[in-house]
C-alpha cells in the first residue's frame, strides 16, 4: 500500500497508457466495423457487388483512386450520404489513405443504417502495394 501511495502519479499515467492502447481496438469491436485486407475486399467486389467508397479529399482522390469508387470526402459525408443510400443492401467497402478516416466514415455510415460496412485495411496504400490497379 506504501508503494501506491508514493507512485499515485507512476500508477495513474500506466492506466491510462494502457487505456489508450486498448480502447481503439475494444471501440472497433463494439461499433461493429469490420476491418478488410486486399484479398477480402476483392472477394467482395468481385462475388458479392460491393460497392467502394473513397472518402479521401478532392486532390488525394484525382491522383489516383480504385477503379469504379465513388467519391465523398469524410467532410461532406454527413450531408451527402443520400447518394449511398441505393447501396444500402450491399457490402460498402470504405478507403482512404491508410485506414484511419474510412474507419471513422464506417462508425458513422453503420449509425445511418448501413449495415455491411467494411474498413480497408491499409487503405488506398496497401491496394497499391498488392499491385491492384489504380485510375486517374
Amino acid at each position: 500500500m506504501q508503494f501506491v501511495q508514493n507512485n499515485i502519479w507512476l500508477i495513474l499515467t500506466a492506466v491510462v497508457a494502457a487505456y489508450m492502447l486498448i480502447w481503439p481496438a475494444l471501440g472497433k469491436r463494439f461499433s461493429g466495423v469490420v476491418d478488410v485486407g486486399v484479398t477480402e475486399a476483392v472477394t467482395l467486389l468481385n462475388h458479392n457487388d460491393a460497392v467502394i467508397l473513397d472518402v479521401r479529399e478532392d486532390s488525394e482522390y484525382y491522383s489516383g483512386h480504385v477503379p469504379h469508387s465513388r467519391h465523398i470526402p469524410l467532410g461532406a459525408l454527413n450531408k451527402r450520404h443520400v447518394e449511398l443510400d441505393k447501396f444500402k443492401g450491399k457490402p460498402l467497402i470504405v478507403v482512404c489513405r491508410s485506414g484511419a478516416r474510412s474507419g471513422s466514415a464506417c462508425g458513422m455510415l453503420r449509425k445511418l443504417g448501413f449495415e455491411q460496412v467494411y474498413n480497408l485495411s491499409g487503405g488506398v496504400g496497401a491496394w497499391q502495394q498488392a499491385n491492384m490497379p489504380m485510375e486517374k
